[in-house]
């Protein structure tokens, strides 16, 4: 019945830094933009970004007043963070250094998989895992 995640949403009051950081520092390629107007909130704009077979849809209401609230930094119920596979976990951080982002905690090597963290510019966790699978 179910076959997989479709997409996962992103709120973000600067859709411009939120998309150049998952494009030209993860590598998501931007599939379309729209605006839906008339919401409770105002319009609505609409980025979908694609990794792979996975979508992230960054939204921002740009007509809400600033600064939009950020979730607390401590354990919450719900999402806790978006988990990328990376293919080498030292390349990984090496790249991602080089465009100036550094690891919020990690790499932890284990025998099964090195875990990072790294947050987005609006600071939502993002994890990066390498499994080592035989």
């Amino acid at each position: 019945m179910f076959k997989r995640i479709d997409h996962i949403e992103l709120l973000t009051a600067d859709p411009q830094r939120a998309v150049a950081f998952y494009t030209g520092v993860l590598g998501f390629r931007e599939r379309e933009r729209m605006r839906i107007p008339g919401t409770p909130f105002g319009p609505l704009d609409l980025m979908y970004l694609e990794l792979g077979d996975t979508t992230l849809e960054v939204m921002c209401f740009p007509e809400v007043k600033r600064p939009i609230p950020v979730r607390p930094a401590e354990v919450r119920q719900g999402w806790q963070c978006l988990a990328l596979e990376v293919e080498d976990m030292d390349r990984a951080l090496d790249a991602l250094k080089a465009k100036g982002v550094e690891p919020a905690w990690g790499p932890v090597k284990r025998p099964e998989y090195a875990r990072a963290e790294i947050r987005d510019p609006d600071g939502n966790p993002i994890e990066l895992r390498q499994w080592h699978r035989a």
